[in-house]
């Protein structure tokens, strides 16, 4: 079975199957939270193009007098909170796998504006579609730098197929289960990658 059909048929039966929960969340955003209950955000997918990321939203739009957005930890909402450390707010990407922009397993889909600041070796993660999972969740998520992420997704490039999606998969539900590597430490944003230079 081909990685498309094998996205397209699991995301349409999780879809399906988690369809009573995702409603469920909709009208608790809508009854608790002011705002739109979703978020998007232009992400870079494969070979460079731009497509609309879907989450459910977790955080305010609060500013200060200046008109600035408040820091992340004054945004966040009570609910957001927990779709985070439930990592609920990412459901909505099926829906992003269903339309082929990204794959369940592969390099997380990052900024456009950090397109000028890979290295040669970084852009391959450009070469697949971006994934809601992929061995840098696995081996730390946020907790890991941005050196070490983008080694993970290059070496997935490098070494992917059938079987390692499958593996992928399964050890994704520990790390979900246990509310493992959310956040950095001490921090409820990652820091933005500044190119080469940036430390390890």
């Amino acid at each position: 079975m081909g990685k498309r059909i094998f996205d397209f048929l699991v995301a349409l039966v999780l879809l399906t199957v988690l369809s009573p929960l995702m409603a469920a969340l909709v009208v608790l955003l809508w009854l608790k939270e002011e705002g739109p209950v979703f978020f998007t955000q232009t992400r870079t997918g494969r070979s460079g193009r731009p497509f609309a990321l879907l989450k459910f939203r977790t955080m305010s739009e609060a500013r200060d007098l200046s008109g600035k957005l408040l820091s992340d930890e004054e945004r966040m909402t009570e609910v957001g909170s927990w779709l985070r450390q439930s990592s609920l707010d990412e459901l909505p990407q099926l829906y992003c796998v269903l339309r082929g922009e990204m794959s369940l397993v592969g390099p997380r889909p990052l900024l456009p504006e950090y397109l000028p600041l890979y290295s040669e070796e970084q852009n391959r993660r450009h070469e697949v579609l971006p994934g809601i999972t992929g061995i840098a969740q696995i081996k730390g998520r946020n907790m890991l730098s941005w050196e070490e992420k983008f080694r993970y997704d290059t070496w997935y490039v490098r070494n992917r197929c059938f079987l390692l999606d499958i593996k992928i998969l399964y050890l994704t539900i520990r790390p979900l289960i246990r509310k493992e590597y959310i956040y950095p430490e001490g921090s409820l944003s990652v820091a933005p990658f500044r190119g080469k230079r940036q430390s390890a």
